[in-house]
């Protein structure tokens, strides 16, 4: 069948992990190919392949074998469905991978806690640990944080239950729309026309059935900055830090900026072992989940193809079919990069080359002799707070400062840095005695303002090494080894385009019906076949499995309508 609109777009561009790739709509638009973009890689693409025929059909092909992509690919071969994965690189689980960083050592590279993903997860880090450079501390554990918090004053002691309470209610909202299709807002009238308009009455009805005051916070942590919203709550400069950073956490913007209260609720929507707003770690790392997942998918005859080779049509000349293509990458990649322009409705491409994209995340796994001594809590014998999330940014302040540095001068002089220690809890990823640690570090510009990431990494890395280093002197003596990622890297690695581990900011305009685009919110791409199954779809960004979950029941809807339709 004669291929239209091929395109393959010459140099970097936008990159999926370092490459670009097309797809290309057939006459026939229920078929599709994806098309491996010509390469360095292809002189030694086929020798990661071993199949035998020289075509193979299936139902559903999915690009990405992250978990978002996994869990479709599961939920499809559930339904009987014949299923493949194609994945760049040699190992499954996109951002959710455990893999040896420095000789003996071994971590999560870029996600590294859980807590939006409901597995059995085997550690909770029910904790968080905020230090300050003058001695003081904010630690919160399970069942005394009310106390805690009332150390900074007894008026916000009085309101932290308050506070979560209200917190919760909207949280409890947020999880029960997650796993919905939102209503998909469209012109005109069609068959389906009806059914949008049914299910915003039912979302309509769930919202009226909310309180006054629920339905209040809800829509002050749509519409407000974390900052106003914590602003209003609390006084102590390290209580409003606490939530703050989960204001901005992957978030390239300051807490001040309108709609990051939503950002902060969207991490309190998640649960570990049952109990909500808390982190979990995985043992054996995030790759354990996405491991485990994959299995599953392999239970259920979901074949994976990874490696070199990229695509549905292979460099020796071997093609896959399949009835629908089920992406998981972000909607910017997707429509800018991998899909013919013509065959898109200007409006829409307009759209997705505005998608905003882009985190101000550093990552770096550090390789430890022993455990940090904090100035504020000395001692390097394991105790509680080496097992919680450290936050270093003792102010909402700070964090607005380290915003408006990276913006400025392309990295925060002052960076806000959350560190975790999982081998605290998992003794399966560092030599007995040694620890390897997560940082994830920010403020800093998905794009430098002068230069490259490849010239600035490794002074960006040793400046959020010196940083940690104040707070817990004789931590840079201790590190054996490092992996610094740039947001360029995370790009490169593992197609996250400007390092966004979101797929797309989580702002108002690119939320539940407007995910990815107006009229688009329901899973189905704007061409025949095609289907968003990762996080640029609702409802959004995080180690969910959500919107794989959600893709794949569409997808099953479709094909059983077209079978009833004859």
């Amino acid at each position: 069948m004669p291929l239209l609109g091929v395109h393959a777009p010459n140099g970097c561009g936008v990159s999926y992990c370092g490459q670009a790739f097309s797809v290309v709509a057939l006459e026939d638009a229920a078929d599709w190919y994806l098309l491996r973009q010509t390469s360095a890689l292809a002189a030694i693409g086929s020798a990661w392949l071993a199949m035998t025929s020289p075509a193979r059909s299936y139902d559903v092909v999915v690009i990405g074998g992250g978990h978002n992509g996994l869990t479709c690919a599961a939920y499809l071969g559930m339904a009987g469905l014949r299923v493949k994965i194609f994945e760049r690189r040699g190992i499954v689980g996109g951002a959710a991978v455990t893999e040896e960083f420095y000789p003996g050592f071994r971590n999560s590279i870029a996600a590294y806690t859980v807590s939006l993903l409901h597995p059995k997860i085997i550690a909770d880090l029910a904790q968080n640990f905020l230090p300050t450079l003058h001695g003081d501390y904010l630690l919160i554990g399970e069942g005394d944080a009310k106390n805690q918090v009332a150390r900074f004053g007894r008026a916000d002691g009085e309101r932290y239950e308050a506070f979560t309470r209200q917190l919760d209610a909207s949280a409890d909202l947020l999880r029960e729309l997650a796993l919905q299709t939102p209503p998909n807002l469209r012109r005109g009238w069609s068959i389906g026309t009806a059914g949008q308009i049914l299910k915003a009455g039912r979302l309509g009805n769930r919202l009226r059935r909310l309180s006054t005051e629920n339905l209040r916070t809800l829509f002050e942590l749509f519409t407000k900055s974390a900052g106003d919203y914590l602003d209003g709550w609390f006084e102590g400069d390290l209580v409003k830090a606490l939530f703050g950073f989960d204001a901005i956490v992957g978030n390239y913007a300051s807490p001040y900026t309108p709609g990051t209260a939503y950002v902060l609720l969207h991490h309190a929507f998640g649960e570990v072992n049952g109990k909500k707003r808390v982190w979990g770690h995985a043992i054996g790392g995030m790759g354990a989940i996405t491991q485990a997942m994959a299995r599953a998918a392999a239970g259920y005859g979901v074949e994976v193809e990874n490696g070199r080779a990229c695509g549905l049509e292979l460099e020796d000349g071997r093609a896959v079919r399949a009835g629908a293509v089920a992406a998981n990458i972000d909607p910017k990649l997707l429509y800018t990069a991998m899909i013919p322009h013509g065959a898109l409705d200007a409006g829409f491409l307009r759209r997705m080359r505005a998608w905003r994209c882009g985190s101000g995340t550093f990552r770096i796994n550090v390789a430890l002799s022993k455990l940090p001594s904090f100035t504020a809590l000395p001692g390097r014998d394991l105790a509680p707070h080496h097992s919680a999330g450290i936050i270093l940014g003792p102010s909402l302040t700070h964090m607005d400062r380290a915003y408006c540095d990276a913006r400025l001068f392309g990295w925060s002089r002052e960076p806000i840095i959350e560190m975790v220690i999982p081998s605290t809890l998992d003794h399966t990823l560092a030599p007995r005695g040694a620890h390897v640690a997560s940082l994830f570090c920010q403020h800093v510009a998905p794009q430098l303002p002068d230069g490259s990431w490849d010239h600035h990494r490794e002074r960006v890395a040793d400046l959020m090494i010196e940083t940690v280093d104040r707070y817990a002197p004789g931590f840079k003596a201790s590190l054996i080894g490092r992996q610094a990622l740039s947001p360029l890297d995370l790009e490169r690695t593992f197609g996250l385009s400007g390092g966004d581990i979101f797929h797309g900011a989580l702002s108002l305009d690119q939320l539940f019906w407007a995910r990815p685009a107006l009229g688009y919110a329901d899973y189905r791409g704007p061409l025949k076949g095609l289907y968003h199954c990762g996080s640029g779809a609702h409802p959004g960004g995080g180690v969910t499995g959500v919107p794989g979950h959600n893709a794949a029941r569409v997808i099953v809807a479709d094909r059983r309508w077209r079978r009833w339709l004859g």
